[in-house]
């Protein structure tokens, strides 16, 4: 090159040096796990281009986060948001974004669209607020081949869903999810399941489940656990247990037997995660909490048919008492969202006390008049506790509508088990959020602070961030996130959200 040249490519050498965004002297916590140490982190574009000592840089704008704490952005394996992002007045995600979470994945529970491309591509057409991705639902899948059929397949029924998930993961979804607690899912034997995940393995997706027990409602927990890494065995997939929890009195204290079985596993070398989050009450709906799966068969006009049936309804309501133990009885089941506004914020118990019948015929009632959601209050603390002390459990909200953890998980896990029971440390809590949902997930360059990673990053106050959202008030916005940039952008700046779209449509990368 000559020396012409030179000087005349200096400007742009010395432009492209040139920061978008520096954070100056903040604690950084890079979500590898390790402790926390005095940073500037700079951006440029959509990329992290520094991080360290930043006191030469020159930057279009300097923020100062002394005495924050600055990390990756939340990763939500498990959030119930596809309608949302799909709307207009719900794309910007923002009860996630003022968690600090820069990226959800949804389509969980076997219930993900088949059209994942179609889906991939409205969210990159219309905009939204954190990045997103979507499982292929298992369900899903066998509603379209089989309608609400509880029949075992035919061949051809195999081969056409093995089909449409190969496409699915094909078209970008993260994999396959299932939910094999829930109608239609359940219907499928976990041989069926196994063929389903094989041909998401085969194109490099994982195996994200509900599990068809979480109690002791048919195979128990520990034969459900055991069914999921049985599928990971023979079907050669990572696997990776939804909401991990020990639901119900009959089951309380399992959680140690459920660690172990996955211990074993993972010893073994299979890929074997889990994710949680940090409630006591789990949410559902009365129909699903309570209604046998045999009287879902034909849907739900089959079900109301099966409730007037009154050869039917003796072996229906005797099964249903039977769940509603299981739950810890009607007053462990608050109304949280459905049809009948009247009956939000009311437990299933003081329903019936004031129709003058039983909690069963109370809740049969309410599935005859379009149903509702249900927050479930049946899991112990202890197990909690024990579940989110291990290094395969991450972070996730599963949130949905009425329920606080859609607009409080990650900041309830910092205020509560960080800063007040000191049960896990920052550095370990922002890891179980980042970096160990981004290599399970197979999210290249997320989840940490690096340079040449994604521009994911979020600064907040450690001794203010806290949940707001209650069971009175569930979508009350999380405070103490000061500043969350979204691929480079600023989408929260000082605690309000900007109005920015600055997330994307992540696509599987094939391994």
């Amino acid at each position: 090159m000559s020396l012409r040249a030179a000087i005349l490519l200096l400007p742009t050498l010395l432009s492209a040096q040139q920061l978008d965004l520096l954070l100056r002297g903040g604690q950084v916590i890079d979500g590898s796990g390790s402790a926390a140490r005095t940073a500037d982190v700079g951006i440029r574009n959509d990329r992290i281009v520094l991080v360290g000592d930043g006191s030469k840089a020159q930057a279009r704008r300097t923020i100062d986060v002394k005495g924050l704490i600055v990390s990756p952005g939340f990763i939500d394996p498990h959030a119930h948001v596809l309608e949302d992002l799909l709307s207009n007045a719900k794309k910007s995600n923002e009860a996630f974004l003022m968690q600090g979470v820069t990226t959800t994945i949804t389509g969980n529970d076997g219930a993900g669209p088949i059209q994942s491309g179609a889906t991939l591509a409205k969210w990159t057409q219309q905009g939204i607020g954190t990045n997103a991705a979507v499982y292929i639902g298992q369900g899903t899948v066998r509603r379209e081949v089989m309608g609400m059929s509880d029949a075992a397949p035919s061949a051809e029924q195999v081969s056409k869903m093995k089909t449409l998930v190969a496409r699915g993961v094909d078209e970008g979804a993260m994999g396959m999810s299932t939910g094999l607690y829930y109608a239609p899912g359940s219907y499928a034997t976990s041989a069926e399941v196994i063929e389903l995940a094989k041909a998401a393995a085969a194109e490099g997706g994982i195996y994200d489940s509900h599990l068809r027990d979480e109690d002791s409602y048919t195979i128990g927990l520990l034969g459900a656990v055991s069914e999921a890494i049985r599928i990971a065995r023979e079907a050669k997939i990572p696997v990776h247990i939804s909401h991990i929890k020990a639901l119900g009195p009959e089951v309380w204290g399992k959680s140690a037997q459920v660690i172990e079985l996955i211990r074993r596993a993972r010893a073994e070398g299979l890929e074997v995660t889990a994710d949680q989050y940090p409630y006591t009450a789990s949410g559902s709906s009365v129909t699903a909490s309570l209604v046998p799966r045999w009287a879902e068969v034909g849907g739900n006009a089959a079900l109301i048919d099966r409730i007037g049936n009154p050869a039917v309804r003796p072996k229906l309501t005797e099964e249903m008492e039977a769940n509603l133990k299981r739950r810890g009885g009607a007053d462990s089941l608050l109304i949280i969202s459905g049809r009948d506004k009247s009956l939000i914020g009311k437990r299933l118990a003081a329903i019936a006390i004031e129709r003058h019948v039983s909690p069963v015929e109370a809740a049969l009632e309410i599935i005859k008049n379009g149903g509702a959601g249900v927050a479930s209050f049946n899991m112990s603390e202890p197990d909690i506790e024990n579940f989110m002390r291990q290094d395969w459990v991450m972070t996730g909200s599963d949130g949905s509508e009425g329920h606080p953890r859609k607009y409080g998980t990650f900041p309830r896990k910092l205020r509560i088990y960080v800063n007040e029971k000191k049960l896990i440390s920052l550095p370990y809590a922002i890891h179980s959020s980042t970096s160990l949902t981004a290599q399970t997930l197979h999210l290249a360059d997320r989840g940490l602070l690096r340079e040449g990673y994604f521009a994911d990053v979020i600064a907040f106050d450690p001794a203010t961030v806290a949940d707001r959202a209650t069971y009175e008030q569930p979508d009350l916005l999380a405070t103490g996130m000061k500043f969350v940039i979204v691929n480079g952008q600023i989408a929260v700046e000082e605690g309000k959200y900007t109005g920015k779209l600055a997330g994307r449509a992540l696509r599987h990368a094939r391994k």
